[in-house]
């Protein structure tokens, strides 16, 4: 039987950040459960590699019918592998607004302001342009500009400034508000993953790949295991001193109920004994909805598929392995910004991504030529979805329900943003590119908008909430992360959030990570 201290189970954002810093003691042993592989090829290691992953990198999940999106199922890809879906996503390195995580505070999570998660933000970064009170030099999580930056996304930035929309240097600085280029989590032109950061070599730090969690094991109420299987065999790994759960908004909740923590009338319809009836496990779900605006458009720098574009690619492609520059160092959302869709609102309530390429149906629909793509998201959810088990399998996708846009709320926030990226998809910098709207909206139309938006929406891949911490009882853990009900049982990934911030989770996550390993180490003293 293998054992550790700590067993922590998914090797991502928070999973990787979690084990890494506890391995850091070098009289703690620590061992990683984590389902895929090592995702060190160049297809992970590549920015522009983004289009070419496989079932072998990303889950691929799809959602319940959504009758908020006229009965489609969404698609909710999910890295697969070391470093999660930091080794797939666009590599955007974006916290929130301060207020998300003082509203995380003031919800009774003490500990979560801004002001005691900034510094932990900052611990796990290596930003390329130096520290300074909001950015971390010398953390193991790299950041950096942008090597390769097509004109078109300048002329994004130009439409908007052009409409008093402020040009923004930093989204993690002393403002979030307008727009810019974002920073993205690479090393000297290379996706820098959180498992490179995190699990570097060490003897007291051991990773399983390929490895499937089953279940949490206990006894007298404390976690002392993990179930797992292996090249088609059950094994033990037992954990002397805790389990980590770090499986992300979707599989952690299931692995609790798996485990026998949550719903008990659920619980029971699949056979699973209950150990604590915990209705807020697989609760809570929030998403960023999305709507994408695509145009064709033949401007420099815009990837597509053509003659010209599949010569240019073999190019870039060339010019990467040589040197690692050029468009192969793309996060292909390039630009984007936060803004307010109302006067009066405190923070943004929506998010652009400016895409450099035509993106359809997650870009799974392959569009003939070049263009354009830009998103628009809703930053604070209204809409409230679930997690639930379909069977006692681990190896079986849960139920993903994020009931998009089941808040009227949500509608009119996503038509107050489509309007409001319209307006600088219209202004004279990007009308000078030559773009033709490949979906043509009445913005003057509530009712054609809205049916555009319900036939068009979609994730923009945030989810979270679904073991939410919290001082309350009826939180899944507390605002130590620790499980309530059980001992020696935590949760490290976004799955804890009670909120969704206002952008892009993988930072969070990674923080979450951070403060997790903090937490337990001072739990084990």
């Amino acid at each position: 039987m293998e054992e550790a201290d700590i067993v922590v189970i998914g090797g991502g954002s928070g999973g990787a950040a979690v084990a890494g810093r506890l391995a850091e003691d070098p009289r703690r042993t620590v061992t990683v459960i984590e389902p895929g592989g090592r995702n060190n090829g160049w297809r992970t290691r590549m920015p522009g590699a983004i289009p070419f992953q496989t079932p072998a990198t990303n889950w691929g999940y799809r959602t319940v019918p959504q009758p908020g999106l006229n009965g489609r199922r969404g698609y909710q890809p999910r890295g697969r592998g070391l470093g999660g879906s930091s080794a797939i996503n666009a590599m955007l390195y974006v916290r929130g607004h301060p207020s998300d995580y003082d509203a995380w505070a003031a919800l009774g999570c003490d500990g979560w302001s801004y002001d005691d998660v900034l510094p932990w933000f900052r611990r796990s970064e290596s930003n390329g342009r130096g520290a300074d009170p909001w950015h971390g030099g010398d953390g193991p999580l790299w950041v950096s500009d942008q090597r390769h930056v097509v004109p078109a996304s300048q002329a994004f930035i130009d439409a908007a400034a052009s409409l008093q929309i402020p040009v923004n240097p930093d989204f993690n600085g002393a403002r979030q508000d307008g727009v810019g280029l974002y920073q993205v989590t690479q090393k000297d032109g290379e996706r820098w993953t959180s498992a490179r950061g995190y699990l570097t070599q060490r003897p007291n730090l051991s990773v399983l790949t390929e490895t499937t969690a089953e279940r949490v094991l206990f006894e007298d109420g404390r976690a002392w295991g993990v179930a797992v299987a292996r090249d088609g065999q059950r094994h033990v790994v037992r954990a002397n001193g805790g389990v980590v759960l770090a499986g992300g908004a979707f599989a952690t909740p299931q692995l609790l109920m798996l485990s026998g923590i949550g719903p008990a009338r659920h619980l029971a319809e699949h056979g699973v004994p209950v150990r604590i009836d915990r209705l807020a496990v697989g609760a809570d779900l929030q998403d960023h909805i999305d709507y994408v605006a695509t145009f064709d458009c033949d401007a420099p720098g815009l990837l597509g598929r053509s003659l010209k574009g599949s010569l240019a690619g073999i190019g870039g492609i060339a010019r990467w392995f040589g040197n690692r520059t050029g468009p192969m160092t793309t996060p292909f959302a390039e630009a984007g910004g936060f803004v307010a869709t109302l006067p009066d609102l405190p923070a943004p309530d929506v998010q652009y991504h400016f895409v450099i390429s035509l993106v359809e149906d997650h870009g799974r629909v392959k569009l003939k030529g070049h263009g354009y793509s830009c998103h628009v998201c809703v930053l604070r959810p209204e809409s409230r979805g679930t997690v639930r088990l379909v069977d006692g399998d681990a190896r079986t996708a849960p139920a993903i329900d994020p009931a998009f846009l089941s808040a009227r709320g949500d509608v009119d926030t996503l038509m107050r943003g489509v309007r409001s990226m319209y307006r600088i998809l219209e202004a004279p910098a990007m009308r000078a590119l030559g773009g033709r709207d490949r979906n043509p909206i009445d913005l003057g139309n509530d009712d054609a908008l809205e049916r555009l938006i319900r036939a068009r929406a979609d994730t923009v891949y945030h989810p979270v909430g679904t073991a939410r911490m919290g001082s309350d009882n009826a939180a899944v853990c507390t605002p130590r992360l620790a499980v309530r009900g059980v001992d020696r049982l935590w949760i490290a990934d976004a799955s804890v959030m009670p909120r969704l911030i206002g952008g892009n989770t993988n930072a969070p996550a990674i923080m979450i990570g951070e403060r997790c390993a903090d937490y337990i180490a001072a739990d084990l003293r």
